[in-house]
């Protein structure tokens, strides 16, 4: 077994948008890390940052971050957050993004893992240790079994087993990490709209007529690519997912236990309850 790297404190958090940064943050402080976040501008929540020590910094700004990252004397670094993916055009060049540019360029010739993985790359040659959620907030990630009273008929076992067959198949062209699967046929696989649009994209095709299955069939299955760098871009699942799957009109959602993030675990039960949905923590 790989030992977990021993974390830092104080502990860098470059935090995108949604909750999960102040998760985890929350997480840190429990134990005793003293979490900075380098926020980026125009995507990180500026009310909710404001609770911890912060800077903000734009996408681009590699020598900026450095250089805050050496005064906070941060040595481990995390990327934490939902970001949509930028166009070049949209980078803030500082300088030492200019001298990076070859590597920036190939990484955005990729998919999101790729190009996350690359920025990690061209971080790491400064002395940085990038770290993952399940390095420095295990206790966010989903664990394994049914946690609902609802639990995955013989159909959607069939189902989830689809799901993550194509999942597999698919995960060399980094394209998504979910599918939506009812009564065995593949409805939608997530795009750049990310997993809210494919459930937005499904319920419409339902209310369209397009999808003739009964209500409380189908699942959403959720899971990382194969080979991918799991420090980056793991699933997450939430309180919106559920809302997102009800409105589909599933059955319930699968993900990989151990290999999922799950920002506020107790609403999102009580939320798929109320659905009468069932989420279940797959073995990975």
């Amino acid at each position: 077994m790989v030992q977990a790297p021993q974390i830092s404190s104080p502990i860098g958090l470059i935090a995108a948008g949604g909750v999960l940064p102040f998760a985890v943050a929350d997480s840190l402080t429990a134990r005793g890390i003293r979490p900075v976040f380098f926020a980026l501008r125009g995507v990180c929540d500026p009310v909710l940052v404001a609770r911890f020590r912060h800077h903000w910094i734009s996408i681009g700004q590699l020598g900026r971050l450095a250089k805050l990252l050496r005064t906070e004397n941060c040595r481990d670094l995390v990327f934490i957050g939902a970001l949509v993916r930028p166009a070049l055009s949209e980078i803030r060049l500082d300088w030492k993004t200019l001298r990076a540019m070859p590597s920036v360029l190939k990484a955005f010739r990729g998919g999101d893992d790729h190009l996350l993985s690359s920025v990690g790359r061209i971080l790491e040659k400064d002395g940085v240790r990038m770290v993952g959620i399940k390095d420095v907030a295990p206790d966010l990630l989903m664990p394994a079994g049914c946690l609902t009273r609802a639990v995955p008929s013989d159909d959607a076992d069939a189902d989830i087993a689809r799901g993550r067959d194509v999942l597999q198949a698919l995960s060399p062209f980094d394209i998504g990490q979910a599918a939506i699967v009812i009564d065995g046929h593949v409805v939608g696989i997530e795009d750049i709209e990310g997993t809210d649009g494919l459930l937005a994209r499904v319920s419409r095709l339902r209310g369209d007529g397009r999808i003739r299955a009964k209500a409380g069939r189908g699942v959403l299955v959720k899971a990382p690519k194969s080979g991918q760098d799991l420090r980056f871009d793991l699933p997450t699942l939430g309180a919106t997912t559920i809302d997102g799957a009800a409105a589909a009109q599933l059955a319930g959602i699968a993900v990989i236990a151990g290999n999922t993030l799950v920002a506020e675990p107790q609403s999102m039960v009580e939320a798929a309850n109320k659905a009468n949905l069932f989420v279940v923590g797959l073995p990975a």
